[in-house]
């Protein structure tokens, strides 16, 4: 149920006043105006995308299995205004829902994990585990993982009904307007490939940081972390059961998986220490 206008006010000063252990209820947002942007990708990108690939990894595997054919063809696309978070839901976010419903803590078994069949082992999973509903030390500010497309679902609704906003997951359109602007460039900061402006293998830690660690890799319109650091959940199915992912993370490289134009699909109930999520709100 919807609060009352006062509740609203009253929950809205105070979580904008406060920010103490369960961190701010009202994240940061940023405004992303109506109208036509470039959405997609043509040949030149995508094959400049395959060579970052090559060049990073020293092999074709990327261009051989067409890792970026399946792409919107560049052209004028159109949204409505929203405004959508300015950095990934944090841990610290995430904490003050889970501490309020009960809901489960961001975990993933031994023999769920290895039934993904992903390269990464299941120890490196811990550091991003939580233990008895509290976040992993130190990592407060990184952003949530190990969280599936319903459990975004889930906090999205609960911020709903605690905030004066009614919040959802982004379209996949939403999301790359976001990330690159109106005028279709390939990264989100221009038309050059530059690892010092995000989180990826090629020169971060090859994990997590704090949101908003690279302000040099901002949006046009100032999103944060709009490439690298983690995929991103969208509201866009991507065949059965799967949602589409955007944005590259801190385990790519080259990184042509990175632009606000790639697109692919992961199962929904997946728990990756790679895929987090942000909202938009109406």
């Amino acid at each position: 149920m919807r609060c009352s206008l006062l509740l609203c006010a009253l929950l809205l000063c105070a979580a904008q006043a406060t920010a103490g252990d369960d961190g701010p209820l009202v994240p940061e947002t940023v405004a992303i105006p109506a109208g036509e942007f470039i959405a997609g990708s043509d040949r030149a990108e995508r094959e400049y995308a395959y060579s970052l690939d090559e060049k990073a990894y020293g092999h074709s595997i990327t261009r051989k299995q067409g890792w970026y054919e399946g792409e919107r063809a560049k052209g004028l696309a159109r949204t409505k205004a929203f405004r959508i978070m300015a950095t990934p839901v944090t841990n610290r976010q995430y904490a003050a829902f889970v501490k309020a419903t009960g809901y489960r803590a961001p975990d993933v078994d031994r023999a769920t994990w290895e039934g993904y069949g992903l390269i990464h082992p299941y120890r490196r999973t811990r550091r991003f585990a939580w233990t008895a509903g509290e976040p992993p030390e130190g990592r407060l500010d990184h952003p949530v993982v190990l969280v599936t497309h319903a459990d975004a679902v889930a906090y999205a609704e609960w911020l709903s009904s605690v905030t004066p906003r009614d919040w959802r997951l982004p379209g996949e359109l939403e999301w790359e307007k976001a990330m690159r602007g109106r005028d279709g460039r390939v990264f989100p900061w221009g038309g050059r490939w530059d690892p010092a402006k995000l989180n990826s293998h090629d020169a971060g830690p090859f994990d997590t940081t704090p949101v908003g660690s690279y302000p040099g890799g901002a949006s046009p319109y100032g999103v944060l972390d709009p490439a690298g650091q983690l995929y991103e959940w969208t509201a866009d199915p991507h065949g059965a059961g799967r949602f589409t992912v955007k944005g590259g993370s801190w385990d790519d490289k080259g990184c042509g998986v990175c632009r606000p134009a790639a697109r692919h699909g992961r199962p929904a109930d997946i728990k990756h220490i790679l895929v987090g999520f942000r909202l938009v709100a109406e």
